[in-house]
């Protein structure tokens, strides 16, 4: 599943390859992918041009003439630029085709993606927008945040941390490695967390994704990114996909466990 630097990633290589090009026709295949009027969405994007490319969270912001497009690549989600005279493939289902006659084709073999137009004044208003907590890079994270967040919760941490209200973008590769980086148990409840850990899990956070982000995001089996590009961060997961691998710390064994009904790895020793 892309997650906040796999989609900082894609944001970052189509605005290289599609600001300044205009939408001459939309194609859709599959319309539940789009959440607004299907009618509005194939009538009002020919004619225009992306102007620019904004992130909240795991949405992507395309900035047209008069509209925002809103998409979420959802599980396997992925962007292709193409000539207009390639086949469709069977899991192209949106697609836009410019004026230079190449296509930017939405692929997406399990159909959970989802895309709305909206004007650009309203896209904070869209729901999914509103619920969006705060990132892991924004100043505005803060343990005060944090902690008013987490600790009336019963819950574990793992999940805590993957709920987008509380902080937005992270996903389940990215909340393993920053547990670790904590030194924080992914079974540890949010009731039980104290101020220091709300500040060793915002250092933590801000450090990997920041990695995550220069290296291009992480490209493991479940997820490979748009356009060909290939993230790198793979390389430097500590426990995520380590199962009965060695801690790096400590040289215990990696456990996975399911957690939330999530995999979930972590170093038993180092994050007591």
């Amino acid at each position: 599943m892309p997650e906040i630097a796999e989609v900082e990633t894609v944001r970052n290589t189509l605005k290289e390859k599609i600001l300044g090009k205009k939408i001459q026709k939309v194609t859709i295949r599959y319309p539940k992918i789009i959440e607004t009027d299907i009618e509005e969405f194939q009538k009002l994007l020919p004619n225009q041009t992306f102007v620019d490319i904004k992130r909240i969270g795991k949405w992507l912001i395309f900035e047209l003439d008069d509209y925002a497009l809103l998409s979420h690549l959802r599980m396997e989600g992925k962007y292709f630029l193409k000539k207009e005279t390639d086949p469709y493939e069977k899991h192209e289902h949106i697609i836009f085709t410019f004026t230079d006659h190449t296509d930017l084709r939405y692929h997406d073999t399990r159909k959970f993606g989802r895309m709305a137009l909206m004007s650009i004044e309203d896209v904070k208003k869209y729901k999914a927008i509103q619920k969006q907590g705060r990132e892991p890079l924004s100043t505005s994270l803060t343990p005060d945040y944090l902690y008013a967040k987490l600790k009336p919760r019963q819950i574990p941490m793992k999940t805590l941390l993957l709920d987008q209200t509380i902080i937005s973008g992270l996903g389940n590769i990215y909340a393993d490695e920053v547990l670790f980086e904590a030194k924080i148990s992914p079974w540890k409840k949010g009731n039980e967390i104290t101020k220091k850990d709300c500040e060793n899990l915002i250092l933590a956070s801000k450090k990997i994704i920041a990695k995550a982000i220069e290296e291009g995001g992480t490209t493991i089996r479940s997820y490979t990114s748009s356009l060909g590009v290939t993230g790198k961060f793979q390389q430097h997961l500590k426990v995520h996909k380590r199962e009965n691998e060695e801690c790096h710390n400590c040289h215990s064994k990696i456990r996975r466990d399911k957690i939330g009904g999530r995999s979930s790895y972590y170093c038993p020793k180092c994050q007591k």
